[in-house]
C-alpha cells in the first residue's frame, strides 16, 4: 500500500461520512444510491433513498412493482431516465437471478456506466477497481498536478487501489473530494495527504483540473392548459423518452424556442 493511500484510509476510517447506504452496502443498496447520487447532493438524496428502500427493500420488490410506482417515488428527484432505467435492470436482474458479479456484467445493465459498475464492483462486491466521479478526478488531478483525460485519470485511481480496501479507498476519495478537498476554498491545512500533493507544493491547486466548458441551456416557452370537469383534471403521459419522460401533465406545447 502507497504513503498516500495508508494516510488517506487512516484518515477515512477516522471521519467518514454516515450515509444510510453504507450500511448494509450489498450491490442492490449500492447501486440505487449510486444511480440517486449522480447529478444529486447526498442531503437531497439521503430522504430519496430512505423511501425507496422502505417501498422497494428489494430487487424483486422493484422489479415487480409497476413503472409509474417508481416514477411517483422519484419525483422532485429529477433526470428521470434513471428511474426508468432501475426499473428495466431491475427486471433483467431478476431474470438472471441475481446480480452481476464483475464490472463487465454490471456494465450490461441499463443506465450502469463505467463509473457506477465500478463503485458497485469495489464497495458491494469487494473487488479491487477503480471509479472516478467527480470528487475522484478533482483529488487526483491536484495530488498529480495533470490536467487529465478521462482515461488518465482512470489509469491513476487504479494505480493507487489497495489491495482489500478498494471499496473504502474509492469512498475516502470521494468523502475527501466532498468535504476537504473542494472545488472552491479547499481545505489544505486539514487535509491528510497534503504531503503527497503536487498542486499544494507548487502553489497553483485552483487551476486542477482545469474548468470545462459549460454549454448554454436551452429555454423553451411552454404553454398550457388546465382543464377541469367535474373534480377531474385532465393529464396526458409523457413520451417515455426525454424530459420528465414518463410522467403525467396537463395538455402542454413548445410555442417557442
Amino acid at each position: 500500500m502507497s504513503a498516500l493511500s495508508q494516510d488517506l484510509l487512516e484518515w477515512y476510517d477516522q471521519h467518514q461520512r454516515e450515509m444510510p447506504w453504507r450500511t448494509q452496502p450489498g450491490p442492490y443498496r449500492t447501486w440505487i444510491s449510486e444511480a440517486m447520487l449522480q447529478q444529486t447532493r447526498v442531503d437531497t438524496a439521503r430522504p430519496y433513498f430512505e423511501r425507496f428502500m422502505q417501498r422497494f427493500p428489494t430487487v424483486s420488490a422493484l422489479a415487480e412493482a409497476p413503472l409509474d410506482d417508481v416514477l411517483s417515488l422519484w419525483a422532485g428527484l429529477g433526470y428521470y431516465s434513471r428511474a426508468r432505467n432501475l426499473h428495466k435492470a431491475a427486471r433483467l436482474v431478476q431474470e438472471m437471478g441475481a446480480f452481476p458479479e464483475t464490472v463487465d456484467g454490471l456494465l450490461k445493465l441499463p443506465g450502469v456506466g463505467p463509473y457506477m459498475a465500478g463503485a458497485i464492483a469495489s464497495i458491494a462486491l469487494g473487488l479491487d477497481v477503480p471509479t472516478v466521479d467527480g470528487n475522484i478526478v478533482r483529488v487526483l488531478s491536484r495530488v498529480h498536478r495533470e490536467p487529465g483525460g478521462a482515461r488518465l485519470i482512470w489509469d491513476l485511481a487504479e494505480r493507487h487501489i489497495p489491495q482489500g480496501r478498494a471499496g473504502d479507498h474509492n469512498q475516502a476519495l470521494m468523502d475527501l473530494g466532498a468535504t476537504v478537498c473542494t472545488p472552491r476554498n479547499p481545505k489544505c491545512p486539514t487535509c491528510p495527504i497534503t504531503l503527497h500533493c503536487e498542486a499544494q507544493h507548487v502553489g497553483d491547486i485552483q487551476d486542477f483540473p482545469p474548468p470545462k466548458k459549460r454549454k448554454k441551456s436551452p429555454v423553451w416557452s411552454m404553454a398550457s392548459a388546465v382543464i377541469v370537469r367535474e373534480g377531474e383534471v385532465l393529464l396526458g403521459k409523457r413520451p417515455p423518452e426525454g424530459l420528465f419522460g414518463g410522467l403525467y401533465e396537463p395538455p402542454m406545447f413548445r410555442v417557442s424556442k
